[in-house]
């Protein structure tokens, strides 16, 4: 019976059915934001379940110079993986089932999105996909090194604690070396989900969609869907770790909406204000700039608790 209820959970709710619904919601509102901003009206409220279904109808092709199993097979694994880390935030939110480690599980399938990318783009055999893979690829390398010392510098201030419910219990937004390492976890939030400034895979003015390229109908509805429920997934993890969690009791409801809207809306803006810079860019931001910026934090976090000073 409990195995059961764990598979219902991973299928409904707050697994797959849950996110996608509400990935696509918020899609819609990335989609309207910009339109806003760009002075257009936007799209009805369900246009991204109208374009999730259309893609579901058309044809899948597959390229004759491609590796068909690893080329249909990743984008099965990212959508896989997405749903297992909502499923595993949300149990630790709302039910406080959490297991040791379980922070670890979740930054390694956090990768898993990026790596059916990878996989898709050198599988397709198409040469601007494998250069979409590679950009990828350096991009991960780029970010995962701060996105780690970040979470580093929370597991610090958690009394290094690695289980999702133990560190939601600590606001460790609160100090100012949780803010830095918070500031630094939402730039490479942005590149995880592949938005403009680090959009640099896709491209789709340089490289047509670079690793996108040639996928269609179903295969690239579950990559669209993969990253509309990126966006709503990862919001809720950067909540889950730097702000004290979800609580769905009283106004807890209203203060966890009003957490997950900030982010989204600062995810939103930074993509809407940025132009796309170049992959060779991207490495010397996180490498050169932001990872001192996570040390910093880490050793302020270590300073802190040390001289038990709780500001830092």
């Amino acid at each position: 019976m409990e195995i059961g209820w764990y598979i219902l959970a991973f299928i409904v709710f707050p697994g797959f059915l849950f996110t996608s619904v509400v990935g696509l919601l918020s899609s819609w509102v990335d989609r309207k934001v910009t339109a806003r901003v760009q002075w257009r009206v936007g799209p009805p409220l369900f246009q991204p379940f109208y374009d999730f279904v259309k893609l579901l109808g058309k044809e899948t092709l597959i390229p004759s110079s491609g590796a068909r199993g690893l080329f249909l097979a990743a984008p099965i694994f990212g959508l896989g993986a997405v749903t297992l880390v909502s499923t595993i935030l949300w149990l630790a939110n709302l039910n406080q089932i959490s297991f040791v480690g379980d922070l670890i599980v979740v930054v390694y399938l956090l990768v898993v999105p990026s790596l059916a990318i990878m996989m898709g783009g050198m599988a397709s055999g198409n040469p601007l996909a494998s250069t979409g893979a590679s950009r990828e690829m350096k991009l991960i390398l780029s970010y995962e090194l701060p996105f780690l010392i970040c979470l580093a510098t929370v597991i610090l201030k958690s009394n290094f604690s690695i289980r999702l419910v133990e560190i939601a219990e600590n606001h460790v937004f609160d100090s100012v070396s949780g803010v830095l390492a918070g500031v630094v976890a939402l730039l490479c939030v942005q590149a995880k989900l592949g938005f403009t400034p680090f959009d640099i895979a896709e491209a789709e003015t340089e490289i047509m969609s670079g690793p996108y390229i040639e996928y269609s109908g179903v295969s690239l509805g579950v990559f669209k869907l993969t990253q509309a429920m990126m966006l709503f997934t990862l919001p809720v993890f950067l909540i889950t770790v730097f702000l004290g969690g979800i609580h769905l009791v009283g106004w807890g409801i209203l203060w966890a909406i009003l957490k997950y809207v900030a982010i989204l809306v600062l995810i939103i803006v930074i993509k809407n204000t940025n132009p796309r810079i170049r992959i060779d860019q991207a490495v010397k931001f996180f490498w050169f700039y932001l990872t001192p910026i996570t040390i910093a934090a880490f050793v302020l976090a270590v300073l802190g608790r040390t001289f038990e000073i709780p500001w830092l």
